[in-house]
């Protein structure tokens, strides 16, 4: 419900915004107008910029392989995201890669990573070249948790220069010693400029545990959106705020676009506003129409980092050139209800209801109170609809990379059939007698409520799966229907229908 309303309320402003400017187009500046760095300056501080020459070429090398083995591997996918109700096909590929067990949300999808090599965790990789591309992005993710840290340190810092890299890393250094050396000097300044806790603060703003790589081919594109508010031309993804964030935390962006001679030779012609062949990063100020827009032309190995609150107060978008580029956007993504060890923790909390007799082996609920049943119920539809299906509407996307996710999703489906038959167990107590009426009808209430709502997701859930965008997609990246709702031993549905008990429980509730 809350997402929804957010959801209107972003239409109706973006449907204002538009009725004002009728046919006229806002200002924007780009690197050729004069007021452009001052624009940038005083309406847009907080975007920082880092040419490719600024970044070790080593890590330009491992970085840009990486990119391209993903792409021969097949690793990037469109995704099939829900806006308003439907659904649709992103005109970008993605991956997400980052620590073992992450997830990251948008536009309703959760996208699960691809775990970046991390001490402690067996991961078995489809060939050692995915490895090393993934190992490359942790790399670079490193490197970017530096480079932001050192940001807002500029940022905070009372002194009026302008915030440039304080250190000039020798391209021919080994890249695994410029990192060290680069953190050992970042410590020393961090002890000049912030205390203890500000420093720790800025870590946790800027500690990315994921990125979410990107891949588009412009010219394999039948159909691109035109920018709406500035006539900035293509658009490959469109205004928007990143999601699913830790508060005021940076974003940082390595770009990585094949250009050539047909681009350098766009670039010698005088153009107005921003060449259509080179990519771009737009930026404005949200829902205003004083300030002028920026344009930010995004060349080979270029990277950008959005800081502190810029991802709340502006909003972005990406304009396409016209050749193929890859970006790699490294997020603190809010894990705080998107980790296993999050999900897994809820579900042991929901079973510890649940009873075996040491005798009979029966199983039964330790407690009907309504707020236990509650979480119970909630997390039974959590683990189904969040985790189970997102995770098998994908697909077996996945497993082109690697089988890691196989036996987290085992074991929540273990769960989810335990919690079936607590839901099982729940209803054939609220239709005793030995309950109050009133601990009945409360009990009764919570769990209505839980169910109604299951039963719409399972419907809504069936139909995205049976969706004409759903059918549009390549034979391995499909939904699945997987019948972790069906039990093994008698490849039977479990044991009650949704649609039955919601009847039943409605006539009880009446009486």
């Amino acid at each position: 419900m809350k997402r929804r309303a957010g959801e209107r309320e972003k239409e109706m402003k973006k449907k204002k915004l538009l009725e004002e400017l009728g046919e006229s187009r806002l200002p924007y500046m780009t690197l050729g107008d004069a007021g452009f760095h001052q624009l940038w300056k005083t309406k847009y501080s907080k975007l920082i910029f880092r040419k490719s020459d600024a970044i070790p070429e080593e890590l330009h090398r491992v970085v840009q392989e990486g990119f391209l083995t993903l792409r021969k591997h097949d690793c990037f996918f469109q995704d099939l995201v829900r806006i308003k109700g439907k659904d649709f096909v992103t005109p970008v590929s993605r991956i997400l890669i980052g620590n073992p067990g992450c997830t990251y949300k948008y536009l309703n999808t959760r996208l699960f990573t691809v775990p970046w090599p991390t001490e402690g965790y067996e991961i078995k990789y489809c060939s050692p070249q995915i490895h090393d591309a993934c190992k490359a992005l942790i790399k670079l993710n490193d490197y970017l948790h530096i480079e932001a840290v050192q940001a807002l340190q500029g940022q905070n810092s009372s002194e009026t220069k302008e915030t440039k890299d304080s250190l000039v890393i020798d391209r021919e250094q080994n890249f695994d010693a410029s990192i060290k050396e680069k953190g050992s000097v970042l410590k020393d300044q961090s002890s000049c400029y912030v205390s203890d806790d500000d420093y720790t603060s800025l870590k946790n703003r800027t500690s990315f545990n994921l990125t979410l790589l990107n891949y588009m081919d412009p010219l394999q594109m039948l159909y691109l959106k035109q920018e709406p508010y500035f006539g900035m031309g293509n658009m490959a993804v469109s205004w928007h705020h990143d999601e699913n964030l830790v508060a005021r935390s940076t974003v940082a962006v390595y770009s990585y676009s094949c250009e050539g001679s047909a681009v350098e030779e766009s670039n010698e012609q005088i153009l107005n506003g921003r060449d259509p062949a080179v990519w771009h990063v737009g930026l404005k100020v949200a829902w205003d129409i004083e300030t002028p827009g920026l344009a930010i032309p995004l060349h080979q190995g270029d990277c950008y980092l959005m800081l502190d609150d810029l991802n709340m107060t502006h909003q972005h978008c990406v304009l396409a050139g016209f050749l193929p580029r890859f970006s790699s956007t490294h997020r603190v993504a809010d894990c705080s209800r998107g980790t296993l060890e999050y999900i897994f923790g809820q579900c042991e909390l929901a079973l510890q209801n649940l009873q075996t007799d040491s005798d009979s082996m029966a199983l039964s609920l330790k407690s009907l109170e309504a707020a236990v049943v509650k979480q119970v119920e909630e997390t039974h539809n959590e683990v189904e609809f969040e985790w189970l299906r997102q995770f098998w509407f994908q697909g077996k996307r996945y497993l082109k990379c690697t089988d890691w996710w196989l036996k987290p999703m085992a074991r929540l489906e273990e769960f989810w059939r335990k919690m079936e038959v607590m839901t099982s167990l729940v209803l054939c107590e609220v239709g005793k007698e030995d309950q109050t009426v009133e601990q009945r009808n409360e009990t009764i209430s919570c769990l209505l409520l839980v169910l109604i709502e299951r039963q719409k997701l399972r419907k809504e859930w069936t139909a995205r799966c049976q969706s004409q965008a759903a059918e549009s997609l390549p034979e391995d990246q499909k939904p699945e229907c997987h019948p972790f709702w069906v039990d093994d031993d008698s490849n039977m549905p479990l044991p009650y229908d949704l649609e039955a008990v919601i009847a039943n429980l409605q006539s009880l509730a009446q009486r």
